[in-house]
C-alpha cells in the first residue's frame, strides 16, 4: 500500500513504591516480571514493585 505507515511498539514498565506510593515509568527491560521487587525508591528509600507492563504504538 502506498499510504501504509510503519507501526513500532515500545514497551514500558511502571514501578510503584510500596512505602510512599510514588510511580515511575521506564522502558521495559528483559526479565521484568509483574509484582516483583525491582529497585529502591528514589524518593523515600522504600522498595518499588513492578505494577504494570504495557506498550505504546508509534506510527512513522
Amino acid at each position: 500500500m502506498i499510504f501504509s505507515k510503519e507501526k513500532i511498539t515500545i514497551a514500558y514498565t511502571v514501578e510503584k513504591c510500596t512505602k510512599c506510593g510514588m510511580q515511575r515509568k521506564r522502558k521495559f527491560n528483559d526479565g521484568d516480571i509483574l509484582f516483583a521487587e525491582s529497585s529502591k525508591c528514589t524518593s523515600c528509600d522504600g522498595m518499588a514493585n513492578i505494577e504494570k507492563i504495557f506498550g505504546e504504538i508509534l506510527e512513522k
